[in-house]
């Protein structure tokens, strides 16, 4: 398969065109169905015997290229109405019948806000003219109306609220929000992909409208993502400064399948400044070694980093209800459990040569020892619930019962 993108340089194209080269490449193996032989991308540096060329061999053009912030409001109908028309143009002069993808707009709705837009009626303009190519062709064409498209690779200080949200609050520069309550249809740009590449396999999602909203219909004239979100430009800035905080904090929000926080999270790692990709943890350190905590979360515990230096022997202590796992990852040492109704000792000799999992079970009072004479032992600590100081659920008693009796901390 040739697949002709138009507007591959911009911020969508680009997305498609590298995901369109995994593929190609035989780096992404999730598509078996899709054989990629060439991608012809044009853009602003391509010529028009480029597009010539594309538009002759292409088996499937998506055409993404568009006008949205002209100088001139008239530019809008030449860039969004008079490409596509080209496009089509040069596709008949070819005969060539291979399905074609159009990139719109719910501005082309034309209901509530977007009754004026001189963008909204260019993109229309381009909606109708896909439509009345597919009626004298048969081609087949898909036409998107897509909402606020947002995603890595953005620009900000553009078209992009979320965008320049991103880029400025991972710059600690200031952000205007007039009113935190409007709200806003976000679609991810890695949703919109997926939806291309059930494009190639013939398999969009077709819809109808209702103004704005996309009607699910097998029989719809229109195409849609079937996954967006609809939330408030107020939520979404509460959202990135908690994402701002989380160095600090090391508290990560709830991170569940699919969710928008999950891939907002994700697109505004995209716009963190080289200064802002490694920050520092707080090691709690003393002659035993060191204890750091590294990532907590509301709902599902926090992770740690214990190191022991030779000799040493840390813990000491059980729990009712917290309960932990622990994976030595380097060193020799000796874990050591005993259910405090019991004297009863269970052991653990772990090393960082083999990997294991040692659970610390609730009512058991449980240690770490580090064995070897010259290594520190780092062992890498999961527990239930973050540490809170005022419910540790902590309690101190030595695992040995003929030991001194001496508290420790991990």
């Amino acid at each position: 398969m040739k697949i002709l993108v138009t507007g591959a340089a911009g911020f969508v194209g680009r997305n498609l065109v590298e995901n369109l080269k995994n593929i190609k490449a035989d780096k992404n193996k999730t598509r078996p169905e899709i054989k990629i032989e060439e991608i012809y991308e044009y853009d602003l540096s391509s010529t028009a015997e480029d597009l010539e060329e594309y538009c002759e061999k292409a088996d499937f053009v998506f055409h993404l290229a568009g006008v949205n912030r002209p100088q001139n409001p008239e530019d809008f109908q030449k860039g969004n109405f008079g490409l596509a028309s080209e496009l089509l143009h040069i596709l008949k002069k070819y005969k060539n019948k291979a399905p074609v993808m159009l990139s719109s707009s719910v501005q082309a709705s034309l209901s509530g806000r977007f009754g004026t837009s001189e963008y909204g009626r260019s993109k229309k303009a381009g909606e109708e003219l896909f439509f009345q190519y597919a009626k004298e062709t048969g081609a087949k064409v898909l036409v998107y109306r897509f909402p606020n498209i947002v995603g890595k690779w953005i620009r900000p200080n553009y078209n992009s609220a979320v965008g320049t949200f991103c880029h400025n609050i991972a710059r600690d520069l200031p952000i205007t929000v007039n009113d935190p309550k409007v709200e806003l249809e976000v679609l991810f740009i890695d949703d919109l992909v997926l939806e291309m590449m059930d494009a190639l396999e013939g398999k969009e999602h077709h819809c109808s409208f209702n103004g704005t909203e996309a009607v699910p219909s097998e029989n719809g004239n229109y195409c849609y993502v079937p996954i967006s979100y609809k939330v408030t430009l107020g939520y979404i800035v509460d959202c990135l400064k908690t994402f701002h905080e989380q160095p600090k904090t090391l508290l990560m929000p709830p991170m569940r399948k699919d969710s928008f926080e999950k891939k907002l999270y994700s697109m505004y790692l995209s716009y963190l400044p080289k200064d802002k990709i490694m920050y520092d943890l707080q090691m709690i350190k003393d002659d035993r070694g060191s204890f750091t905590e590294v990532l907590k979360t509301a709902d599902s515990g926090q992770f740690s980093v214990n190191v022991s230096k030779p000799g040493i022997t840390k813990g000491e202590h059980w729990h009712n209800s917290k309960w932990e796992i622990f994976v030595v990852v380097s060193g020799h040492g000796l874990i050591q459990e005993r259910d405090i109704r019991t004297k009863e000792v269970i052991e653990f000799e772990v090393s960082g040569d083999k990997l294991q999992a040692i659970q610390m079970l609730p009512g058991y009072t449980h240690n770490i020892i580090n064995l070897s004479k010259t290594e520190n032992l780092v062992t890498l600590m999961w527990a239930n619930e973050s540490f809170d100081k005022e419910n540790p659920d902590t309690y101190f008693e030595k695992v040995s019962i003929l030991d001194d009796k001496k508290e420790h901390d991990y």
